[in-house]
Parts: C-alpha cells; structure tokens; sequence
C-alpha cells in the first residue's frame, strides 16, 4: 500500500535517496531474448517487441521477477545486443522456452542492488535519470569491492513507482 507523502515529486529542491544492499546469487541460468543491436529497453523493444516480457513473466520456474539485462561482452554473440530481457531459472532448468529464447549460463554472482525511493509512476524517467546519476558516483571500493562488469549482466528490474527504480549491478571483492 502506498503512502502517497513519501512518494518523490521529482523537483530539484528534494534530495534523491538511493537504498543500497549487497546480494549473492548462485550459479543460475537465464532464459534470454536477443535483440540485435539495442543498448537500452527502448531500443530492444523498436528491435523486437516488447511481448517477450509477458511470457517471461508466465514462466512458473523462475528463480525471480524478469529483468532487462546488460550482458558482457562474454554473453554476448556475433551481431546481437548488449541489452535483453530474461529471467533467471534454476541451472538443472529443463522446461520450455519461449519462441526465439535461448538458456544461458550464469556463474555465481555478487551484486549490489541500487534502489530508489518511491515515486509517481508518470515520472519514471527523471527516477531512472536521477538513479543512474546516483550510481555513477558511487564508489564501491569504499567498502571493498570493485563494479565486476566483464563477468555477469547489469540487470534492471520492471520500473515500478510505488518500489523506486532498482538496478543490480556485479560486483567482486577486491583483493588485498
């Protein structure tokens, strides 16, 4: 239930809260779809629709909520996109998949979850905008980690107001 004084009116004299938490996943795999040169949701759904979401939605063993993805350059294959939907299913996933999906392999991952306070749903974009300006600044090394961005996807979740905007972004331990 929303608390509609906590949600974010989006104007330059409020300060822009970013939640952050640290979570592990385990190795996994993920039912992906493809795009062919998308670096970002709206160009992946101008490439190939954006009904991919709803089936990926419906599948009944996954692991969590679907997630629009940036892949390494490691998961990413000749003339296809950096950014895809998926969702995450069990590595010994044997159900079907969605026509034009193909199951990839995650290895297990640290990631830190970015999350922003609640706000309208009309002003998704300036949340979005405002979280990624958040992210940019932030220095994980702080607390003894480094963003690990060549060997697991950034993934974002399905913006919805009345949550905040939530990124993962991989992270590793750095070494001392």
């Amino acid at each position: 239930k929303s608390n509609e004084r906590n949600k974010l009116p989006m104007n330059e004299s409020k300060t822009f809260t970013i939640f952050t938490q640290i979570i592990e996943r385990p190795k996994r795999k993920a039912i992906i779809l493809r795009g062919k040169t998308a670096k970002d949701y709206f160009a992946y759904c101008e490439e190939v629709g954006c009904d991919i979401w709803g089936e990926l939605v419906s599948i009944k063993d996954a692991l969590y909520e679907p997630v629009g993805m940036w892949l390494p350059e490691k998961l990413i294959k000749p003339n296809t996109s950096e950014y895809v939907q998926g969702v995450e299913v069990d590595v010994n996933y044997q159900g079907l998949l969605p026509e034009g999906c193909e199951l990839i392999d995650l290895e297990p991952q640290t990631y830190l979850v970015f999350q922003s306070e609640p706000y309208e749903d009309e002003h998704f974009g300036q949340a979005i905008s405002a979280s990624w300006e958040a992210i940019k600044k932030y220095d994980p090394s702080l607390y003894g980690y480094n963003f690990d961005y060549k060997e697991a996807p950034k993934c974002q979740l399905e913006p919805w107001g009345y949550r905040g905007y939530i990124e993962m972004h991989p992270i590793k331990k750095i070494n001392k």
